[in-house]
């Protein structure tokens, strides 16, 4: 299989652009999972091209896939060869675990048995939660212990959880689970139907699971409206819609997308992997992103699972934005959400036992 390689501790590369020298950073070492598969398609371009670790940061990519997808991951090498890339400093692809998580400083835990139409997510629970087991051994055998690990893999939150869990040596708080792409349907949602674009809708967040016990709060969010800053609900002035169809078209995002190209989500679970993991790195300012993190018991959440919250991002390091009023009908919606977490917490530790 081909691979092409540049050690990631090779000398530091100089580049001159008009008369000014820029010194290109050693490479990182960013593995994908399920690398032959329809996310990672996307993901992978955005991440060697710049987008993700920045415009100076050389990638190298370590490639994970299962023996039978081997071939068509030959040609996704190929593919990215022919990009002629000037970040990507080389690639590995591989169908050992070990090999994969060898030395990375980033991990898109991409790979997981696809959600298909009619599925329940528990269906996917069992299925899934000893591919995280082991990826969670391997991590913690070989992986640097910095490392910044993204579940994208569904049920994402308790994969995370029990990534996290096989992965003793490594930080709770490095292992996340993405809800990014709920945040970036429900900023689309309340942009449309506010008539600005989608970067003028801020603060909108996703609490508790990946799935359709989320609660996409417009509460808190503001838009920028002729100029000025607003608040969503204000600007909208329709709470029925703001506790109706604006959640429940969040919620069930994921199901329509598949009823309509009879494939779960790829290029906007792809585009959301790239958000997440760039904000972790290269921090938000005071911007609020929505992480999914173990939970220490924040705004009365059930604790030690990994549970969705708006956080901020400084130097590497997320925290749980504090302070904000819950109503009466987001701690219902908190509760269901984080009772659905317990549930599948057990389900899994459970599966982990066989």
């Amino acid at each position: 299989m081909p691979i092409w390689c540049c050690a990631a501790s090779a000398p530091t590369e100089t580049h001159v652009v008009s008369e000014v020298v820029v010194i290109m950073a050693e490479p990182i070492r960013v593995v994908v999972t399920g690398a032959a598969g329809q996310i990672a398609y996307s993901l992978l371009y955005q991440i060697a091209s710049g987008a993700v670790f920045g415009p100076q940061q050389p990638v190298f990519l370590h490639l994970l896939d299962i023996a039978p997808m081997m071939g068509v991951l030959e040609g996704v090498v190929m593919e990215l060869a022919d990009c002629a890339l000037p970040l990507l400093a080389g690639v590995l692809p591989t169908a050992n675990p070990e090999e994969a998580f060898k030395d990375v400083a980033a991990a898109f835990l991409v790979g997981a048995m696809p959600r298909k139409e009619g599925m329940e997510r528990k269906d996917l629970l069992a299925a899934n939660v000893r591919i995280f087991k082991e990826q969670g051994q391997a991590l913690d055998k070989v992986a640097r212990k910095d490392v910044k690990v993204l579940v994208v893999g569904n049920p994402a939150n308790t994969n995370a959880l029990i990534c996290s869990k096989y992965a003793p040596s490594i930080p709770k708080e490095n292992f996340t689970a993405m809800t990014r792409l709920d945040q970036n349907r429900a900023q689309s949602q309340l942009a449309a139907k506010i008539g600005v674009p989608v970067k003028d809708v801020k603060r909108v967040i996703i609490w508790g699971n990946h799935s359709s016990t989320q609660f996409p709060d417009a509460s808190n969010a503001v838009a920028i409206v002729g100029g000025a800053q607003k608040s969503v609900s204000e600007i909208i002035n329709d709470d029925a819609y703001l506790k109706g169809a604006f959640v429940t078209t969040v919620q069930k995002r994921g199901a329509a997308v598949i009823a309509a190209r009879k494939m779960s989500s790829a290029l906007s679970a792809a585009k959301a992997a790239s958000d997440h993991m760039r904000d972790w790195f290269l921090g938000t300012e005071d911007r609020w992103v929505s992480m999914g993190v173990v939970s220490d018991g924040s705004y009365g959440t059930p604790r030690d699972v990994v549970y969705s919250f708006p956080v901020t991002v400084t130097n590497g390091k997320w925290k749980i934005v504090e302070g904000l009023t819950i109503s009466d009908f987001a701690r219902q919606m908190l509760d269901a959400t984080g009772k659905e977490l317990v549930e599948e917490k057990q389900e899994a530790l459970d599966v982990c036992k066989d």
